[in-house]
């Protein structure tokens, strides 16, 4: 008898078992509608009391004819769905164009370069090694949602561990746990919180006061945690320093490297003004990073960084896209499914409304701090089936958004606990590919790591509770 390995179902399989269920759901729970909305500080949100069921049930037919919707017509209807401000083409458009820059930009080599350099200058002082690169790689996933480029510098790492005393385990910490530390509690990461609050219909980047100050919590508490792990471990049994027998010593930047380097945060600070004082959304934002990646491409061929020509140039920014188009495709597939569900309109019947209603008077006696706290947890177990950030805020916030409403918690809530769930987990779910990528790449087993990283993420978790629940009670906006 031969063991058969268990292999998690890819997200895409998931997603259409989700799109049969939701289009089964549509012929046995009835559909409804809210009659009217309340004005609450100036915004118009639903009344919960004027829920009214439909008169028909709203089940939709296998295929649809004349442009209509149907089981097998939700990937094309969520394609074409919505308009360039918002789900699902304006955000599919914006996915693609992004990963379009930052491939062109990491193509320059600008960015491994630099923490080469980083990397180097601390092999002789490595007391400040760990935290230090943590830092770098959470702000690298808080401004341009690194996630799955992690993998390269963890197989990079490694050796570098290795002569420094350190151990395997180091290396996936300070580049991929980091990296998630930052996706969590970012305030402008384009894949996260950008398309999340879009959805939601929150201002774009707004309440990211907040959101720094969580980042800076949570990564002081991922340096002080990495740095007294690797004073421990360093020197131990089995983890000697191998000396600087195989030393790398990179050479300076290049002019043309630091002129990359410049454009990206020049444009990041550009990108925050827009947004913060001329009201800048999606369709200028991602003008906003396709300026960043043509910059950085004329650099990268006027310089020659990564011997780029223009015709390199042009190739990383469609390899770029190309690597982002499974997330692009599951926002509108996802935008499909909430279709299938009757769409996401208030005001017209569908089973989507039916099941806010529900849910809201099941959990109508809580207090909002037990209501976002309740978010916070169901985010946290859903992503074990879609990693995808993207692709969780595009399921998930067009249910979590009006049911916020109708609990009485902030929508800016509601957001901050999708991100903190969907970004902590990733650290600990074998559904992510990021993550057992950069696993496979330090040769860790996965069930190794979950026994070294539960500790760190229980902390996180608790700090992620305590700060959901507070914006609850506040009235984070």
């Amino acid at each position: 008898m031969t063991d058969r390995k268990i292999t998690m179902p890819d997200t895409w399989l998931i997603l259409m078992a989700i799109a049969l269920l939701a289009w089964l759901v549509g012929w046995w729970v009835p559909g409804g509608y809210f009659a009217d909305t309340l004005q609450v500080d100036g915004k118009s949100v639903i009344d919960p009391g004027s829920f009214r069921y439909a008169d028909a049930p709203v089940g939709l037919p296998l295929f649809a004819e004349g442009g209509g919707m149907g089981l097998f017509n939700t990937l094309f209807e969520g394609l074409v769905a919505g308009d360039k401000w918002g789900s699902a083409i304006g955000v599919f458009a914006f996915i693609l164009i992004t990963g379009g820059a930052f491939g062109v930009v990491f193509a320059t080599g600008s960015v491994e370069a630099a923490l080469e350099r980083l990397i180097a200058r601390a092999e002789g002082e490595p007391v400040w090694l760990l935290p230090g690169l943590f830092f770098v790689f959470s702000l690298a996933g808080a401004v341009f949602g690194m996630g799955e480029e992690a993998i390269p510098f963890t197989l990079m790492l490694v050796p570098v561990m290795a002569r420094l005393g350190y151990d395997k385990l180091c290396a996936v910490v300070v580049t991929y746990v980091a990296t998630q530390v930052g996706f969590a509690a970012s305030w402008m990461n384009p894949f996260g919180v950008a398309i999340a609050q879009g959805i939601a219909g929150v201002p774009l980047l707004s309440g990211a006061s907040v959101r720094m100050g969580l980042w800076l919590l949570f990564t002081l508490v991922g340096m002080v945690w990495i740095a007294r792990y690797g004073r421990r471990v360093r020197g131990s049994a089995g983890v000697v320093p191998q000396g600087s027998g195989h030393s790398v010593n990179p050479a300076p930047l290049q002019s043309g490297q630091w002129l990359v380097l410049a454009v990206l945060i020049l444009g990041v600070a550009w990108m925050v003004w827009g947004v913060t004082q001329r009201g800048y959304y999606l369709p200028e934002i991602a003008t906003q990073f396709f300026c960043i990646g043509l910059a950085a491409g004329l650099v990268g061929t006027l310089f020659r960084l990564n011997q780029m020509t223009a015709n390199s140039a042009l190739e990383a920014f469609r390899a770029g896209s190309a690597q982002l188009l499974p997330a692009a495709m599951i926002v509108a597939f996802a935008k499909g499914i909430v279709l299938l569900l009757g769409g996401d309109d208030p005001a017209s019947p569908s089973v989507l409304n039916t099941l806010l209603f529900v849910c809201a008077d099941a959990l109508s006696e809580l207090p909002a701090a037990l209501t976002a706290l309740g978010m916070l947890v169901f985010q946290s177990g859903f992503n074990f089936f879609v990693t995808s950030g993207s692709g969780q805020a595009a399921l998930t916030m067009p249910l979590m958004a009006p049911l916020a409403d109708l609990l009485g918690v902030s929508r800016q809530t509601a957001v901050l606990a999708f991100q903190l769930g969907d970004g902590f987990t990733n650290m600990l779910v074998p559904t992510s590919a990021a993550l057992m990528g950069c696993l496979g790449a330090a040769r860790i087993d996965w069930l190794d790591w979950i026994g070294f990283i539960w500790r760190f993420y229980l902390v996180l978790f608790a700090l992620s509770a305590a700060a959901v629940m507070a914006a609850g009670v506040l009235g984070f906006a």
